[in-house]
């Protein structure tokens, strides 16, 4: 999936006024995500994304991943785009689905399994969750 492909599902998906918007809140939500998971792996996904967006993870990666849960990786995300831990929810969500559609089955197993069980209705596999 190209860049301007996987904003423009963001946008649609999170209803954006436009893709300047879309790009805020991705960016948001996988500097988070990078936090959240080891580093090979965000290597691996940031190898599956558009170049762009494999970059917001290269330098977001810290040295080992963070353990916290689905409430604070909302208030994370809002923090950095300024809103609600409610609108975070609904931000990622929109971009964490199109993550799921934009990288192989294998590689979203990887990082869903490095994740509480919590975190897999945000990548639209709610089957997966508690």
């Amino acid at each position: 999936m190209k860049y301007d492909e996987f904003l423009a599902h963001v946008r649609e998906r999170g209803e954006y006024n436009d893709q300047d918007e879309a790009a805020h809140v991705t960016n948001a939500v996988l500097e988070v995500l990078a936090q959240r998971i080891t580093p090979a792996e965000v290597k691996d996904l940031a190898s599956q994304l558009p170049g762009p967006l494999g970059q917001v993870l290269n330098r977001a990666t810290p040295q080992q991943a963070q353990s916290f849960g689905i409430e604070e990786f909302y208030r994370r995300v809002a923090e950095r785009i300024d809103a609600r831990p409610r609108t975070a929810q609904w931000d990622a969500s929109a971009v964490l689905t199109t993550v799921a559609d934009a990288v192989t089955g294998g590689e979203l197993n990887q990082i869903i399994s490095q994740l509480p069980s919590s975190y897999a209705v945000l990548f639209g596999k709610a089957d997966l969750a508690d």
